[in-house]
Parts: C-alpha cells; structure tokens; sequence
C-alpha cells in the first residue's frame, strides 16, 4: 500500500510539475503574443520625471534617457516630445536633462512615471501635421481596416504598417516627408489595433497572419488609382510588408519594400521580450513551444518571412545593433545573403523600431535616395 501511495504521489507530483511548466510557458509567451498596441514593450524602462523648465525636462539617468534623437514621451494619460540631450545642463550620476519640445497633452509633473516612444505624433495627420487626409476603411477578411489616406499627385503609393507597441500614429513621423515627395500614404490599422477587428484568436501573430490585412491594403490601393505600391513597415510591420511581397496574390504590383528594424525571427523576438520580463531562461523555450501551439503556426513556415530567395524587389532595410528586440545580425546576414536586391543603413545608438528617431535627416536621406527612383 505505502509503495502505491508513493508512486501515485511522485505521478500527481509530476503532473503538477508538468501543468505548472505549460503555464509558465503559456505566460511568457504572452509578452509579444498580447502586446498591445501603443503600450511600451518590456524592453523599454519607465523613467521618472524629476522635473521641468524653461524647455528642459529632468528624467532618470538611463542608456534610453541618453539616446541621441527626438522621442515621444508618453505616461498615464500624458504626451510629449523630447529633443536631444542637452549637453550643457547641469546633469548628475542619477539625472538626464534633454530638450522639452512640446507637451502635447496631459502634464509632466515629478514623480511621474514615463517611457519613450518612437510615436512622436498623435492625433490624426490633419491636427498633428496640418495635412489634407481622409479617414477611409480598407475591407479586411476579418473586416474594416481604419486607415488614413493622405492623397498625393504620383502613380505610386506608399503604405505604411506599424508593429509592436506602436500605432499607425508612427507613419506620421516620416507621412510629411512622404507628401513632399508628392507621394500618395496609406496607413493602415490592422488585426488587434483600436478599431480594427480582432483576431479570432485574439492573439498577435507577429505579422504572420496579420500579412494579409496589408495584402486588402494593397488591392484598395491598386483600385484607387495605384500603378505600383512601396511597402514601409516597422517591427513586425515590416515582417507583414515581406510576407505580402512574395505571396500577394497583387506581389506583381509593389515595387519596393522599406525594413525598418524588421521581425526577421519570430522565436528570437519573442525569447527578446520573454527575458525582457524576467522569465527564467529555462522557461524560454517552453514559452517558444507555447507560441507554436497557441497560434497554430510551425516554425518552418513562419521562418519564410525571411527567406532571401523569395525576395525579388528593391529592399531598403534600416536597422541598428542596439535592438534588443530584433537582432540587427539577421538584417545583416539577409543583406549579405541579396546584395543585389537589398540595401543596409546601419543606426547605431537606437532602440527597436525608432530609427527615424535617433537621426531624423539621415533617415529621410536614405528614404530619398530609395524612392526617387521607384515613383
């Protein structure tokens, strides 16, 4: 009797070890499957106010209070934007002084508590940036799409996807430079954003899936008056944007893809913000596992967004080796792999997804230098 109580404790003891690691693994995962959109991901600290003045905001001494660039700075209900460090402010071993550009809504008050963001605008582009837009709806398979649509006079159209914890408010960083251009900007919602339908798992597929909202994109587009189309996505965004050049059934129509930190891995990006909360590392690769099941998508299919052998389009890809995100090698190694399709602009001092931010010039330079020839 004292063998079988034994026995059957050690299977119940077991079972419950077996339970407790699914669920760890289940929770971990949910780090970059439920990331929602416009909230900071895990790898981005919360900085405290210490104070404001005379243009200058005080945050927490931090690598990201010290990055070179214009960020938003977004709380509880607050949004700013900050300008660079400024070299001369009086600066202590605990405190960061960098411009104070604009409150543009909410307060900043000490104590407060706040991350930067690549979203330097928000709103709408007609109140953020003064330009003529309208509020369309691009018919999904799941449903309505919300997107903006800032008309331009060319033939070809740029479409811009965010990705994670961001909106499609970052379009708006580089949506003026585009009008310049007198390019036509589409920016979609997509699958899980505010007003967009969710999806029927309710989970984030890291572009995966979520590839085929930019495909209804780029037919609306094409039924619009678009002779070709230039895919910009950031994040995952930009995982949607190499998912739709090479299995559109409308491919034939986009003549470029701009990368900005792509998704290369999806199991690299979301062991990256795992970790980024703790989870113990011997729990990432059940948190990997947990993410195949949960989504219903094998590895070997979702490693296709990065295969150089489907890429047949001129590829501008800007990326960094400080995204702890999506590992800057991958773009690297995808550049190698197709010199003759895709081009590298290498930003250093920049966090996943805000490239833009750290040298806004050099960034709409390269952007330039990229389009001129596909409008």
């Amino acid at each position: 009797m004292r063998t079988v109580t034994a026995t059957a404790a050690a299977v119940t003891a077991v079972l419950a070890a077996g339970a407790a690691s699914v669920a760890a693994g289940r929770m971990a995962s949910d780090a970059a499957l439920k990331a929602p959109a416009g909230r900071p991901l895990p790898t981005e600290p919360r900085l405290t106010v210490h104070g404001t003045a005379a243009g200058r905001i005080t945050l927490t001494r931090d690598l990201a209070s010290l990055r070179p660039g214009t960020y938003g700075l977004a709380g509880n209900g607050s949004h700013a934007v900050v300008g660079p460090v400024v070299e001369s402010a009086s600066h202590t071993a605990d405190t960061a002084v960098r411009r104070l550009e604009r409150v543009t809504h909410g307060t900043l008050e000490p104590g407060d508590k706040v991350w930067l963001t690549p979203n330097v605008h928000v709103g709408n582009p007609g109140a953020a940036l003064g330009l003529e837009y309208a509020d369309i709806d691009v018919p999904g398979e799941l449903g309505p799409l919300p997107a903006w649509f800032v008309p331009g006079h060319r033939d070809t159209w740029v479409i811009a996807v965010h990705g994670l914890g961001t909106t499609r408010e970052q379009a708006m960083n580089v949506m003026g430079f585009l009008h310049s251009r007198r390019l036509p900007v589409l920016a979609l919602a997509y699958r899980g954003d505010l007003g967009a339908p969710r999806p029927l798992d309710g989970l984030n597929h890291l572009g995966e899936t979520e590839w085929r909202d930019l495909d209804a994109a780029i037919r609306y587009a094409v039924r619009y008056g678009a002779r070709r189309v230039v895919l910009l996505g950031w994040s995952t965004g930009a995982t949607m944007a190499l998912r739709a050049a090479t299995h559109s059934a409308v491919r034939d129509r986009v003549a470029g893809l701009v990368l900005d930190s792509p998704v290369l891995s999806w199991e690299t990006t979301l062991r990256a913000l795992a970790a980024a909360r703790h989870t113990p590392e011997a729990v990432l690769p059940l948190a990997v596992r947990a993410a195949q099941g949960r989504t219903g998508l094998p590895a070997e299919r979702l490693a296709e967004s990065a295969d150089p052998s489907l890429l047949d389009v001129p590829t501008l890809i800007v990326h960094g080796p400080d995204d702890r995100v999506a590992p800057w090698y991958l773009s690297r190694r995808l550049a190698a792999l197709r010199p003759d399709r895709v081009a590298l602009h290498t930003v250093p001092d920049a966090p996943h997804a805000a490239m833009w931010n750290a040298d806004p010039e050099e960034y709409e330079e390269r952007l330039r230098r990229f389009l001129t020839p596909l409008m």
